[in-house]
């Protein structure tokens, strides 16, 4: 089956009770039992509810997984895979991360003893060299948040394969219908299905595919153990969204290409972080591992001051100052002051990831009319130092 049509028909029936070809709300907390322990597979709904287990039957078949685990964020997703381990053990994670993945690892997990190292993941060997006797899981993202960074999820994968180490993808940013780390060796992946997998901006959902079935059970125990599931009607509108997610990012990253190179060429405009050009470090590696080059676009100003970079985030009409991606519509960001505020001053300088860097999730709107918001934002910047000598624009 086709990805177009696993979307929309992939672990999908019509109901049994009534024909609907929708899959129903199935708003309830529990389930009748004729007596104890005989029922319809449905007891509590903690456990089990129809709505949820239809999508996680359709998520699984997208990522070509075995079996996939529902939550009520992307970050209840990361808090199950972290549970998989004690204290002793260590997570290798890549060193641009999302900051909310980043303050989980450190500053819950850590007091429980569970390391974290976070590591340049930009050549598969440096990643080897990093592995240490307590390494029991490498953490991928890729790309990354927000600097765009590719990792060679093959290569890292049968690294860790070879040491008997568990691999994590977090896929949020490719979206299953631009990339399956399953199919390139992981074990896990991971989506915060509030982006691209919902994909309009209304339900707050993550959800954990894998391919081993004993890997499964263990992560459904938790699951149900810890209680961090989602609701009928945010499972609902995750399979709402689902049914136009290649529509969706297939437009999005159609509009992102335009516009990052729109950026590019623009006098204002220092550095833009996009895997699609053929000059960022890892592009073949992109290329090789995504279907397109995704549509999150980030990218620094030649003035490179917080108070130009807040100009233009006050300044933009179509693009919404927001948190958050993936959505329908255009969202701009500020990640030192936004989704990466947890992470330290120095560290995010290390990776690059400056107070003046801003982040586009660039939707499905009409490119013209976003260039057109984003030139207007532009034409407001640094207008004292037009004068001064403008450096060559850098593209990757």
């Amino acid at each position: 089956m086709k990805f177009a049509t696993k979307v929309i028909h992939a672990g999908i029936e019509p109901d049994p009770g009534t024909g609907a070809v929708m899959t129903p709300i199935f708003q309830t907390s529990t389930y009748a039992q004729t007596s104890p322990g005989e029922h319809k597979g449905f007891e509590y709904a903690r456990t089990q509810n129809p709505t949820r287990s239809a999508l996680e039957k359709n998520l699984a078949a997208l990522e070509n997984g075995v079996d996939a685990i529902c939550f009520s964020s992307g970050l209840a997703a990361q808090d199950a895979v972290m549970k998989l381990f004690k204290s002793g053990d260590e997570i290798l994670a890549v060193n641009d991360l999302y900051g909310g993945s980043y303050r989980q690892m450190v500053r819950v997990y850590s007091q429980w003893g569970l390391k974290s190292r976070f590591v340049d993941m930009y050549t598969a060997s440096n990643v080897e060299q990093e592995i240490g006797p307590d390494t029991k899981l490498i953490w991928i993202e890729t790309p990354t948040n927000p600097m765009l960074n590719i990792v060679d999820i093959a290569a890292v994968c049968a690294i860790a394969r070879s040491r008997g180490i568990l691999t994590c993808v977090d896929n949020t940013f490719a979206s299953p219908y631009l990339q399956n780390p399953l199919d390139l060796g992981a074990d896990i992946v991971l989506h915060s299905a509030t982006k691209y997998i919902g994909g309009h901006s209304d339900v707050v959902h993550g959800c954990l595919i894998v391919k081993d079935a004993g890997l499964a059970e263990r992560l459904h125990f938790l699951q149900n153990a810890t209680g961090a599931i989602p609701g009928p009607q945010d499972c609902f509108l995750v399979l709402r969204g689902i049914k136009t997610l290649h529509l969706r990012v297939q437009r999005a990253c159609e509009n992102a290409a335009v516009i990052a190179r729109y950026l590019a060429d623009h006098p204002k405009v220092a550095k833009v972080y996009w895997p699609g050009f053929d000059t960022h470090p890892n592009h073949e590696i992109a290329r090789k591992q995504m279907r397109m080059f995704g549509a999150m676009v980030s990218f620094d100003l030649k003035d490179n001051s917080v108070e130009n970079a807040t100009r233009i985030l006050s300044s933009t009409h179509l693009f919404t100052l927001a948190e958050s991606l993936g959505g329908v519509e255009s969202l701009i960001g500020h990640p030192s002051s936004m989704t990466h505020a947890s992470i330290p001053r120095e560290e995010r300088l290390k990776v690059g990831l400056t107070d003046s860097l801003i982040r586009l999730s660039i939707g499905v709107e009409d490119v013209e009319d976003l260039i057109e918001d984003l030139e207007n934002a532009l034409g407001g910047v640094g207008k004292s130092a037009e004068a001064e000598e403008i450096p060559v624009v850098q593209a990757y």
